[in-house]
């Protein structure tokens, strides 16, 4: 069961009064509601915040700056209004990169107070109308006026990969043991479960799934929970990278039959998740030689694959967004913060770029995904053993999007579907050290030998595009061989 947050904000609260004095991450205020002064302070935190490796920087109204005693505040983020804007969308529109901050309201011994959760500033300082602030001390200022502070943020930003940032901190050994599914971990590396928990936090920190800390606390990283969370809510920065599912009634987006917002995290919650997605993709009844069957409407080991690359290729420092699963009557999108880091009509033969090495690292010997460079091969591989459309891979300005389709006979696909998949084909064949043929091309697509003049139309329109070429130079139609453009 998730914990309650409004438990834990007033907890966090709680401790950060107990603080001796304001801090480069933290600020109180009373009523100061200035627009302005708090888009500065945002933008000064989040940096602070990555400078000192905080996971989150705070701004608590209704505390006196001195005593840190609770006095209450009139302060209402959520009806004020610059011009005719919110305060949060005018705020949200001033800040570059946009960040995930969040106003929460609350009350500890009847008095009100507003919490403001920063996340801390990941690949670039955070601008505030143009300008980038940083806390010296306890004051706001420019960060161009402290070069010295200005040079050793951008090494934090060069430095430190997202799986190695703290999801949570100073917590104790107890807590952690609490937070993370740590006998699923175990399970899937086949490993014993040790028989004390000092073993079995040693274990956890030789994999970097939680760091120790000076004092004898610990963070548990994002490594750690975005794999192996109990519930992903229980780590505020965490909980927008949950992977969505939404089942649709049709092909189009207006009516919904059921939405589910993961809870685990991905490695522990892995094998409940495709299975969850297998009992609400559509099944077809095939007509076998001894029985009928239902069968999935798309092949399982493409969906394992796509939704793996979807967790490990996402692009984390993306706030405010998280990976989705979408399935339609008669198709299948899968889509993922961040554009790719090689070409999507590349997917099939180049070595994957990952910017998640350590999740991807430990996601494969745990047996989630493929190894390295074969997943996207056998996506394409099972979809034409069962004779289906080709997969697509699309961008957007900020995601990726890969679409698995269900079956098509030959005569309801159109040209461009067809182009597409003989280009895939003709990769495909040359990742096997073979080539695409027109005897190739119509086992492919399940045409028979008295078909030849089809499948040489759609080699000749694929050729057209400029996406195969002839491996030889005259050859005839009839035994023709070709690559794809790339290969020459």
């Amino acid at each position: 069961m998730a914990s309650d947050p409004n438990s834990y904000l007033q907890s966090l609260v709680i401790e950060l009064c107990k603080l001796p004095h304001e801090t480069e991450w933290v600020e109180f205020k009373h009523n100061n509601s200035d627009a302005d002064m708090i888009g500065e302070r945002i933008s000064a935190l989040a940096n602070s915040a990555a400078l000192e490796g905080k996971v989150s920087a705070y701004i608590v109204w209704g505390i006196e700056d001195e005593s840190h005693q609770q006095i209450g505040t009139t302060f209402s983020p959520s009806t004020q209004k610059i011009g005719n804007e919110a305060l949060e969308n005018w705020l949200l529109k001033s800040l570059s990169p946009k960040i995930d901050f969040s106003f929460h309201p609350l009350t500890i011994d009847s008095t009100p107070l507003i919490l403001l959760e920063i996340p801390r500033a990941t690949q670039s300082p955070v601008q505030f109308k143009g300008t980038e602030y940083i806390r010296v001390g306890s004051y706001t200022k420019k960060l161009k006026d402290h070069p010295e502070r200005e040079r050793n943020l951008w090494k934090v930003f060069e430095q430190a990969p997202f799986e190695s940032l703290p999801a949570k901190e100073r917590v104790s050994p107890e807590e952690v043991l609490r937070l993370l599914d740590y006998p699923a971990y175990f399970d899937l590396m086949g490993l014993d479960l040790p028989s004390t928990r000092d073993h079995i936090i040693e274990r956890l920190e030789s994999e970097r799934l939680i760091a120790t800390r000076d004092d004898g606390s610990w963070d548990i990283l994002n490594l750690g929970a975005l794999l192996f969370a109990k519930t992903l809510s229980s780590f505020p920065s965490l909980e927008r990278k949950a992977l969505r599912v939404i089942h649709y009634r049709d092909n189009n987006r207006l009516e919904t039959l059921h939405e589910q917002v993961g809870e685990r995290g991905y490695a522990s919650g892995f094998e409940g998740l495709i299975g969850f997605i297998n009992a609400r993709i559509p099944h077809n009844e095939v007509l076998g030689t001894a029985l009928r069957k239902d069968v999935p409407m798309f092949p399982e080991l493409s969906i394992r694959e796509l939704v793996a690359n979807a967790l490990i290729h996402q692009d984390l420092f993306e706030s405010g967004t998280g990976p989705m699963i979408e399935i339609f009557e008669s198709r299948l999108e899968i889509t993922n913060p961040g554009i790719p880091l090689i070409e999507t009509d590349r997917f099939l033969d180049s070595p994957p770029k990952s910017r998640n090495e350590a999740l991807a690292s430990l996601m494969r010997r745990i047996g989630i995904c493929e190894e390295r460079g074969s997943g996207i091969d056998k996506v394409v591989h099972e979809t034409e053993v069962f004779q289906l459309p080709a997969p697509i891979f699309q961008t957007t300005p900020q995601h990726t999007r890969a679409i698995l389709f269900a079956h098509k006979d030959f005569d309801d696909m159109t040209t461009t579907e067809r182009v597409h998949a003989c280009y895939l084909h003709s990769c495909l064949r040359y990742l096997l050290h073979d080539y695409m043929t027109n005897e190739s091309l119509r086992e492919r697509f399940g045409l028979t030998d008295s078909q030849i003049a089809r499948a040489s139309r759609i080699i000749s329109a694929t050729k057209k595009k400029g996406l195969i070429a002839p491996a030889e130079e005259g050859q005839s139609n009839k035994f023709a061989k070709y690559l794809p453009h790339w290969a020459l």
